[in-house]
């Protein structure tokens, strides 16, 4: 059985008809729009959109236009109501809460005809005394207000002064003033998503009625105490005492498999109480941390604990407690200026490796634990350790952290404000101040949160005046600022939580920022803290235009989605490059000429006379070339951990934006609406394996850097590979000495002047020739094969079309697909369209006559459907 710690209300075992009775209220509910023209069934959770989908009243609102075409649903103003019936005797309970865990978001809310409170913040939990009011038979109702209407109705309100940005800009076709609702703020539209302001109840909602008293929540934190080197537990619980009288009892706290067991006496008032408890784990018994994936087990141990309280009332909880510390490390570095930013994870600094996350569906009700373990289980299959969950989606639901704890995967988990400034009225601030102390108190025990971001890029905004705010004004914002973030967000997280670090902005110059009055006068300073970094007009080829920064929480391309994922929520006149369809997916200005330029550096623009094939063309080279960017880019990253360059390096963490898709769309994500790998998350389980060799060249001269993520020194040796584009046969091949790879370490591994090397090799000229290369070890442990082309492929000699045979084979769950090749083949590209799954590898550079690669299914297929299915691509195929 699997142990998980809710934020609930937990019953007792023994006595639950006599202290405490639940109803869930999910399910069938009825909706109705705002004339009540319109009325039908709905499902709670859920939304309107997905009521009015699933009733066949809209197409898939993901379809071509719809998110034009149905944007009268989030301007209504619709009602969800319910009518039930309490299955136990109401007048026996002393006190009955009718509790939401999520409305979505702005609402009247009332029972039985009689108002009982309202409703205005997406991510605050909602808990209403209806003892007066409820009976035994009973009706429910929300009235929901457009949430695009009442962001304008509070931006109107705001009328001292405006606060920006009004609008998003018009190519991502979104809402206006989603900064003054407390929202999903990517919801009104960002440049890779559609604008479905949705509304509805998104998370669970139920009648709790009890006698005596209600545990409300109980939250823990392990603690690491330096002085005495031993691990701590400090407990808070919540009780809501309906009891006239005080309430006395026991408390018994037991983690069996440390052997710790410790009882304590309490007595609580009535009223709203908290009990305090602080518990000694066991120094006897040796506690297993919690480590990052690639870096140790993710153990954890399972506790109960037990109130026994007057009157017979027992109260028990299980959860599952995780041990591990976490350090932000800033600090000056020899050789440079500025201070180092980077984590060390039980006492251990670790190179953060991964992506950004954003909402998996614009529909919260789509997104299931299945869905959930496809993405997450993806981002550790190509050897990602951490997600930073980005600060305009949401918090992410429950099951999303305790897969993490379980995966291994470190999380960087922003407050939801997003590339905005936002109000500071008092309204505003207590609902922030609700939100941010709910979401502390329901997460902090996650041992996989490593980090809280106050928000995103909003330092930035701010002092790089995004908005052309006056020079006289702009006192008036970074106020604001000063008090939203600092004042109340800040205060609230080391007021809850002295377990992890926490940062005012991403990007931001940490202590810089702090010592220049919390905004720095550069946030992208390379010296400081976190950078965001983006170009799309240099040659990403050139790793010379990359900030050799300390860490970088965002970068990246852009590229489309495979056809088969777009033929989904598309039709035949939509299937070209330049049709009014791809045109409209796209939400970032300019962003599919920009793909097209970048390709243009390298590579030569699909010739095909089918509109159809050269569509297809151009989406392969997109994903081409998005995932050779992001590789070279992410590579500098890697091999500057070691090293201070003019004063610059030590960079210790590389996190690309980002790791999967909201919708069908051109965007930077490696995973597909879907989870359908691109071809970038494939290169990315090669450029973040933990040991590898990466080639770049400087002036004429060709350098490999061997990088470690491994605890230990390793014995490894590099072979490097010179291959003709004409020939599988390398010309020449050479190996080095056996060396030591150190523990946690970028190092210099190989350097030769180009001419030399090519010299070296026979005929060998940089149009004709390309350089593999890879480590290898004792053990079983080596690097994937990398490569280094000497020119752009659009220049190369020698390269013709390779005629590739896929020979498939079933063994056991897996299928084999053996290949055969007739030329050297770069970007080899195995699509089997609408089946789900991912092979072992794809991408790659085909430098041999023959190749296994394995494909892993993710539901029941057949050899002959992956038969049917299978198209295999190369380069030279769409010339």
């Amino acid at each position: 059985m699997r142990l998980r710690l809710l934020f609930l209300l937990a019953l007792c075992r023994a006595g639950t008809t006599a202290f405490g009775r639940s109803l869930s209220l999910r399910g069938s509910w009825r909706i109705r729009s705002g004339n009540g023209s319109l009325e039908l069934p709905g499902r709670v959770p859920g939304c309107v959109h997905s009521a009015l989908f699933q009733r066949g009243l809209i197409q898939d609102p993901f379809y071509r236009f719809n998110d034009l075409d149905y944007r009268w649903i989030s301007l209504d103003n619709w009602t969800y109501s319910k009518k039930f019936k309490i299955p136990f005797n109401i007048s026996k309970w002393q006190k009955v809460n009718l509790i939401f865990e999520g409305v979505d978001t702005v609402a009247k809310v009332l029972l039985n005809s009689v108002p009982i409170g309202k409703t205005g913040n997406m991510f605050k939990r909602y808990s209403f005394d209806v003892t007066s009011v409820v009976r035994d038979v009973n009706s429910l109702e929300l009235r929901f207000q457009s949430p695009v209407l009442y962001a304008a109705q509070q931006s109107k309100a705001h009328s001292n002064y405006s606060v920006p940005p009004d609008c998003p800009p018009p190519v991502q076709k979104g809402q206006c003033h989603v900064n003054f609702i407390r929202k999903e703020q990517s919801s009104f539209g960002w440049d890779w998503g559609p604008s479905f302001p949705t509304q509805g109840i998104w998370k669970d909602v139920r009648i709790e009625a009890y006698n005596i008293c209600r545990l409300n929540y109980f939250v823990f934190s392990p603690i690491y105490d330096n002085h005495t080197q031993g691990w701590n537990l400090e407990i808070e619980s919540s009780f809501d005492v309906v009891s006239s009288k005080p309430i006395s009892g026991q408390v018994m706290v037991a983690i069996p498999e440390l052997q710790t067991q410790q009882s304590y006496s309490i007595e609580l008032q009535p009223g709203e109480r908290i009990v305090e408890l602080f518990v000694k784990i066991n120094k006897n018994v040796t506690i297993e941390t919690w480590w990052p994936h690639g870096h140790g087990n993710q153990t954890g141990y399972n506790m109960t604990i037990l109130f026994k309280l007057d009157g017979g009332l027992s109260i028990e909880k299980s959860a599952k407690v995780y041990f591990r510390t976490v350090e932000l490390i800033e600090e000056p570095i020899e050789g440079s200026q500025g201070l180092s930013f980077y984590f060390k994870i039980n006492g251990l600094p670790i190179f953060l490796k991964g992506s950004n996350w954003i909402p998996a569906d614009s529909f919260q009700d789509r997104v299931t634990s299945d869905l959930l373990r496809l993405l997450l289980q993806s981002a550790v299959d190509a050897n990602m350790n951490t997600l930073r969950v980005w600060g305009g989606g949401i918090y992410e639901q429950d099951e999303f952290y305790r897969l993490c704890d379980e995966l291994g995967i470190m999380v960087w988990q922003d407050f939801m404000f997003a590339c905005a400034l936002y109000p500071t009225n008092q309204d505003f601030l207590n609902s922030v101040r609700a939100e941010v102390a709910y979401q502390i108190r329901r997460l902090k025990y996650h041992p996989s949160i490593i980090i809280w971001g106050g928000n995103n890029e909003n330092e930035a905004a701010l002092m790089m005046n995004w908005y052309n705010i006056p020079a006289r004004e702009l006192h008036t914002y970074i106020k604001d600022y000063v008090v939203l973030y600092v004042k109340n967000i800040r205060k609230i997280v080391l007021a809850e939580d002295k377990t992890r670090p926490f940062i005012i902005s991403s990007p931001t110059n940490g202590a810089e920022s702090v010592k220049e009055g919390w905004l720095s006068v550069n946030p992208y300073d390379n010296n400081f803290g976190d950078v965001h970094f983006y170009d799309y007009t240099s040659d990403c080829w050139d790793w010379k235009v990359f900030p050799k920064a300390r860490f970088v929480s965002e970068y990246g391309y852009q590229s489309w989605p495979s056809f088969s994922t777009l033929k989904k929520v598309s039709s035949k006149e939509d299937w070209s490059y330049n049709s009014k369809f791809s045109l409209h997916r796209q939400h970032h200005a300019d962003g599919n000429s920009e793909m097209l330029r970048q390709v243009e550096f390298h590579f030569t623009l699909p010739e095909s006379p089918d509109p159809l094939q050269a569509f297809k063309d151009t989406i392969y080279l997109t994903q081409v070339t998005q995932a050779q960017c992001v590789k070279i880019e992410t590579e500098f990253y890697r091999r500057s951990r070691s090293e201070i360059v003019d004063g610059q390096g030590y960079t210790m963490g590389a996190l690309y934006w980002q790791l999967n898709d909201i919708w069908q769309a051109p965007s930077w994500a490696s995973l597909e609406y879907g989870g359908k790998w691109k071809m970038l998350h494939y290169f990315a389980r090669h450029f973040f394996a933990p040991l590898l060799p990466m080639g770049f060249e400087d002036q004429d001269v060709f350098f490999i850097y061997g990088v470690s993520d491994l605890h230990s020194d390793c014995k490894a040796k590099l072979t490097v590979k010179v291959h003709t584009w004409s020939s599988l046969e390398p010309v020449c091949s050479s190996e080095t000495d056996h060396f030591v790879l150190k523990a946690g370490k970028a190092v210099l591994l190989y350097k030769e002047p180009v001419p030399v090397l090519l010299e070296n090799c026979g005929n060998c000229t940089r149009q004709s020739c390309v350089v593999s290369f890879y480590l290898s070890t004792d053990s079983q442990l080596g690097s994937p094969t990398n490569y280094h082309f000497l020119s752009s492929l659009s220049e190369s000699v020698g390269l013709r079309k390779a005629y590739i045979t896929a020979i498939i084979s079933q063994q056991g769950d897996t299928f084999a697909f053996d290949l055969e090749t007739s030329a050297v083949a770069p970007f080899v590209w195995l699509d089997v369209g609408s089946i789900p799954g991912r092979f072992s590898d794809n991408g790659f550079l085909m430098t041999e006559e023959t190749r296994t690669v394995l494909f892993y299914p993710w539901k029941p297929t057949s050899k002959s459907e992956l038969e049917q299915s299978l198209r295999v691509t190369s380069l030279m195929d769409i010339y």
